[in-house]
């Protein structure tokens, strides 16, 4: 079956939403925590997260347009930091649930039943229940005027993880901390390593 741009363009808009979600394939699932000036905690679940480079150590993530339920990029801006946490089988179904659209000022973390933890000087809060997590520091936002949406940049400033899951060469064996990842919307997975290469050379 081929699939034009009419055709896509005329699926019903949840069929068309599933459909090119699923297609860019496995993609990094994580809970954003953040906390405005008021002090209401704040666990958004994000598919969007890449990497930027190492040196500066940079993330990027990109946030839908804006509802009355948005919280996560108004938290950043304000407060400068946001947490970055994995996600566990063990916690998956709740990570789904902190997608719900939870009025403003509701914490996520009461409504699913996750704890929130907070390390050294930073006002974000982590996910105790996550084993690999770290905290960023706002460095840029860019809006994309193609669809809404907004590209934030930050800065890895502290990193929580396991001595264990840490290799000689600096290499994080996430499928050792039991990382998830996700496909589509609503589909989640953990994985199975095929192999570990040597850096290619000519």
């Amino acid at each position: 079956m081929i699939y034009t741009k009419n055709a896509i363009d005329a699926f019903e808009r949840r069929y068309r939403a599933n459909f090119i979600n699923s297609l860019g394939g496995f993609k990094s699932l994580v809970l954003i925590g953040t906390k405005n000036s008021d002090g209401s905690e704040n666990l958004a679940t994000f598919s969007s997260l890449f990497h930027l480079g190492a040196d500066p150590a940079l993330c990027g993530i990109i946030l839908r347009p804006a509802t009355p339920f948005s919280s996560t990029l108004d938290n950043i801006v304000e407060q400068q930091y946001y947490t970055i946490n994995h996600v566990s089988p063990a916690f998956v179904k709740q990570a789904h649930q902190c997608s719900a659209k939870y009025p403003k000022g509701v914490s996520e973390f009461e409504q699913v039943g996750l704890s929130p933890e907070y390390v050294e000087n930073i006002p974000a809060p982590f996910v105790r229940e996550s084993t690999l997590k770290f905290a960023c520091k706002f460095v840029q936002q860019t809006a994309i005027e193609l669809n809404g949406t907004t590209l934030v940049i930050g800065q890895i400033t502290t990193v929580l993880v396991p001595d264990t899951y840490v290799k000689e060469d600096g290499y994080i064996d996430i499928e050792e901390a039991g990382t998830v990842t996700s496909s589509g919307l609503d589909s989640y997975h953990t994985t199975n390593r095929i192999e570990r290469l040597p850096y290619a050379k000519p």
